[in-house]
Order: structure tokens, then C-alpha cells, then sequence
């Protein structure tokens, strides 16, 4: 995790991507700086109120940030960089591993419109929250984001992670999607995943319950890569603002995790 904002190498390949500022009313707050505020408060958790003087107006960066996660910036970019990194062959669609990650929430993040299953509030065994499920190809680069309620399993966030984080490619053809191979733990072990996996054509490291009766092949040491996850989701939580849930908003919080796998892509 950076401590720093933006890089210049960093901003220059970033820049491109992000919409113009408009050339009406008040002269606007440059973008590299808004995005500097943006990291600054994904990475301490504070609140809004609390950035510092140097990024200018609070309300000017909320307001700038609202309004970007509601045209969908965010993911937006991370797609344009995953498709310049797949140009360069950055991107392993050998392998691709899924996890899931409790989310505890904040009593700031109770109170959204439409109810907390509508903002992905849920509780479970780890209490009041979220659980964000993920997946990333080989180098542990992040590929896919579900968020849902807290006590959701991760099987049934499987085919949203399968149908999300398409990379476009040169030419006339479809975009890419399938890896060859799922790598995941138990949490997505049972007969409706695997035919899941069956009918798109993708092979799965997923060891069996015990209660299994039915033996299968399994490829333990592609499963001892799993680590790969389960450092990615260190990673991103080293962001407080990711490993605590403030926003009431599911798309904000969404929002938040996203603009962290933007940096890890730059």
C-alpha cells in the first residue's frame, strides 16, 4: 500500500482514463488531486470531514466521488487497465482463484435506502456486515468484485464472479472471460458449482466435503497456490476504509474497493 499519492507514472497512465473537467462555473479542483483525497481517506478510514486542508473542500471531493461511482468511473477503469495489461500479456487465464472475506460494518453504515439487504447488509457469524467475494488470475492481480450480505455463501456469488471482469480484446471477437481453471476452497465445493464450472467449460481445483460420496481428481499442488487470494484480500484490506465498512451505500463501499484495485493495476 502506497503512503503516498499518485506517482507521475502513476497519474500519466491514470489521466487518460478519467473525464474531462467542465469548463463551467467555478474553476475545478484538478483531478490528480481528488484522487490523492480519495486514497488518502480509503487508506486512514476517516471520515469525510476530516480531509485535510491541502485536497481543498470536502464537499468537492464527495461530491466528485459520488458522482463518478454513480456513472461508473470506477469499474470503467479498472477494465480499460485490465485490457492494456491483457494486450501486453499481463493477465494468466491459465489459472484464476475465488475467495470470500467477512466485511465487519460500522454502525455509520446502518441506515441506507431500501433496507440493508438492499445495500448488501447482512449478519452472520462474524457479526454485523458485508462479505466481499473476489477473484484474480495467477499473479494475484484482481480480476472480478461481488459484494453481498454478510451471511451469504460463497456459492451463490459464483456465477456473478464468473460473469464479471470481461476484457475486451483487439479484432471482432467476444471479450475474454473464462479462465481454464477455478482454484477455490470448500466454500464452493457441491454438485451445482461444479456443473456450474462444467458448463462454461472450466476445470475446478475444488477439494470435496467428506460428505461427498462421489470421488473426483483434484490437482493439490495448483491448490496450494490458493495463497494467491488470500493475499490479495491482505492487500486490499490494508485499506481501512475496505477492511471496515463506513458507507451506507453498497455502491460506495463497492466504490472505494474498486479505486484500491485501480492502483494495484497502475
Amino acid at each position: 500500500m502506497g503512503r503516498r499519492g499518485l506517482s507521475d507514472a502513476e497519474w500519466t497512465r491514470l489521466r487518460a482514463l478519467l473525464p474531462e473537467s467542465p469548463r463551467t462555473g467555478r474553476p475545478h479542483k484538478d483531478h490528480r488531486l481528488g484522487l490523492d483525497a480519495l486514497l488518502w481517506l480509503a487508506r486512514t478510514g476517516a471520515p469525510w470531514r476530516d480531509l485535510p486542508e491541502r485536497f481543498g473542500p470536502w464537499r468537492s471531493i464527495a461530491t466528485r466521488f459520488y458522482r463518478w461511482t454513480r456513472c461508473g468511473l470506477w469499474e470503467h477503469i479498472l477494465s480499460a487497465l485490465r485490457q492494456m495489461a491483457d494486450a501486453r500479456g499481463g493477465i494468466d487465464w491459465e489459472v484464476h482463484m475465488v475467495d470470500g472475506t467477512n466485511i465487519r460494518a460500522h454502525r455509520h453504515a446502518a441506515g441506507g435506502k431500501g433496507g440493508q439487504h438492499a445495500q448488501a447488509l447482512g449478519r452472520s457469524r462474524g457479526g454485523f456486515g458485508s462479505k466481499l467475494h473476489l477473484r484474480c488470475d495467477r499473479r494475484g492481480r484482481p480480476m472480478a468484485f461481488v459484494l453481498t450480505p454478510g451471511e451469504r455463501n460463497e456459492r451463490m456469488a459464483l456465477p456473478d464472479l464468473l460473469a464479471a471482469g470481461a476484457v475486451r480484446r483487439g479484432g471482432r471477437g467476444p471479450p475474454r472471460l473464462r479462465p481454464k481453471t477455478l482454484v477455490g476452497d470448500r466454500g464452493y465445493t457441491g454438485q451445482p458449482a461444479r456443473d456450474l464450472l462444467r458448463r462454461r467449460g472450466i476445470a475446478a481445483a475444488i477439494p470435496q466435503l467428506r460428505t461427498e460420496k462421489r470421488p473426483r481428481l483434484m490437482d493439490w499442488n495448483l491448490y496450494r497456490e490458493r495463497n494467491v487470494v488470500e493475499r490479495l484480500v491482505g492487500r486490499l484490506k490494508e485499506y481501512r476504509r475496505v477492511a471496515t465498512r463506513y458507507d451506507k451505500l453498497a455502491a460506495c463501499y463497492l466504490a472505494f474497493v474498486q479505486l484500491t484495485a485501480v492502483r494495484m493495476w497502475l
